[in-house]
């Protein structure tokens, strides 16, 4: 089984189906098996009847009661482990349904942190462009106000409305600054705990390949004992 058949329900459902219907078929030819052979036994006994003694007759009948016995403890083991099989593999079917269970929940968590990330590099990179053109318009404020102050002495209001707005601006530069920074130590605490999903949705992954290879043992060690 690979993991991408682990994931399809499909997959996983005829696989289910395909195992009940190779038991199903064991179990009918173990049935037909030993029918056959106290048919055999029947007829061996009926033949004797006709050709032996009373006393050997009584020893075939003992010998022939004791074979169907046994036959009938060996289908009774044999049915009994069939269907411990089938309780183990269903024990181990619906654990690995719970990890894939688990295993999709982290992966959407995972999406959405991924999305969020997304959306905050867009508006961290947005901002790194808001804060270029304040710095722009600062240089060009400067410039201004180098150009008005050298221009004349009799311009100070017109240089403290520029010194206000200056003002106002290195403030709005100042709290961008401080946004921007915020956003960082957001944007890192984000990727840490995508990095800490995506560490666990691989444990996740090794353990369904564990189960999926206990899965496969124990359908192995079943084909085996059915054989025997």
């Amino acid at each position: 089984l690979s993991v991408a058949a682990a994931e399809d329900p499909v997959v996983m459902s005829k696989i289910r189906q395909n195992l009940r219907e190779k038991h199903a078929r064991h179990i009918a030819d173990l049935r037909a098996y030993y029918d056959s052979e106290i048919q055999s036994l029947k007829q061996q006994l009926e033949s004797s009847h006709r050709t032996a003694s009373s006393e050997d007759l009584k020893e075939i009948n003992q010998s022939l009661a004791d074979r169907c016995d046994q036959l009938d403890a060996a289908l009774n083991e044999a049915s009994a482990r069939i269907k411990a099989l089938e309780n183990q593999n269903n024990l181990l079917e619906k654990q690995v349904a719970d990890w894939r269970e688990r295993f999709y929940a982290l992966s959407d968590s995972s999406k959405v942190l991924q999305e969020r990330i997304e959306e905050m590099r867009s508006t961290h990179k947005e901002k790194d462009n808001t804060i270029s053109r304040l710095k722009s318009r600062l240089r060009e404020l400067e410039e201004a106000f180098e150009k008005a102050y050298k221009l004349s002495d009799n311009k100070n209001t017109r240089l403290q409305e520029e010194n206000r707005m200056f003002q106002n601006l290195l403030g709005e530069y100042e709290s961008l600054g401080k946004e921007h920074e915020r956003v960082k130590d957001t944007l890192n605490t984000t990727e840490n705990k995508l990095l800490d999903a995506n560490t666990e949705i691989s444990d996740l992954k090794r353990t369904v390949l564990k189960l999926e290879a206990q899965l496969k043992q124990v359908e192995h060690e079943n084909a085996l004992k059915l054989r025997h």
